[in-house]
């Protein structure tokens, strides 16, 4: 029998490994409860913008802080907002400095969640996945760096499911940091510099929309880099069709 003060070793590792999961899940619905996550949007930039460079410009150093850590955790909590903040960083920091914090803040957030969702109650972010993780399965078994590079190069699924996915398919954490990491780059740049821009979109009293990034030329871009990244899948998979052949 038991003793419920000595819980066995298997069990307190249990629950160990559970905190990590129920901080995340408790702090998303504190977020969501509260509202705060509403104001992760265009609409708040415009409006809170006086504010925000006023800041920036007396704190420079602080805000960049303050920027990547609201960042890591809008992409630990799985919130909406990852483009948007992105907007942000170049809207506030000009499109390099803007690029680069964005680019750290979103691989550690990345990480975080990914390294959070191995946890042996991963089961529970799992079903925020949905069906996706079907649909992405294949390709991640086939060769998980390349396909996941592709997926961050040319965001075919929103960006929690695809920090989300890999955990649950046994991806190795330094393929996920590696592909998180190069693959958001050139993402990355291009949100800066459209977010670089927003200021002139203000002043001249139009609405900004996130269909700037919709552009064709922006698209064919990620297109061809996603394209490329997927090059070593589509070869192994042809010598493998030779030699069974």
């Amino acid at each position: 029998m038991s003793d419920p003060q000595n819980p066995p070793a298997g069990g307190r590792r249990t629950w160990r490994r559970l905190i990590p999961v129920a901080a995340v899940m408790l702090a998303a619905a504190g977020v969501y409860a509260s509202g705060l996550h509403q104001y992760l949007s265009l609409d708040t930039l415009r409006l809170q913008r006086a504010n925000l460079q006023d800041f920036v410009a007396d704190h420079p150093a602080a805000s960049v802080g303050v920027y990547m850590a609201v960042y890591v955790v809008a992409v630990v909590l799985s919130l909406p907002g990852s483009l948007f903040l992105s907007l942000t960083g170049g809207f506030l920091f000009g499109m390099w400095l803007g690029a680069a914090a964005t680019w750290f803040a979103a691989t550690a957030g990345a990480t975080v969640i990914f390294l959070v969702a191995r946890t042996a109650f991963g089961s529970a972010l799992k079903a925020r996945a949905g069906g996706f993780i079907a649909k992405l399965e294949r390709g991640f078994r086939r060769n998980a760096f390349s396909y996941l590079l592709s997926l961050r190069l040319m965001p075919a699924a929103p960006f929690f499911v695809v920090n989300l996915v890999p955990a649950f398919l046994n991806v190795k954490a330094r393929d996920f940091v590696a592909a998180t990491a190069l693959g958001i780059i050139p993402g990355t740049l291009v949100y800066a510099s459209i977010g670089a821009g927003l200021g002139a979109v203000f002043d001249a009293g139009q609405t900004p929309s996130l269909s700037l990034v919709a552009r064709p030329e922006v698209l064919i871009g990620l297109i061809g880099l996603a394209g490329l990244s997927l090059a070593p899948v589509f070869f192994r998979r042809r010598n493998g069709d030779r030699r069974d052949g």
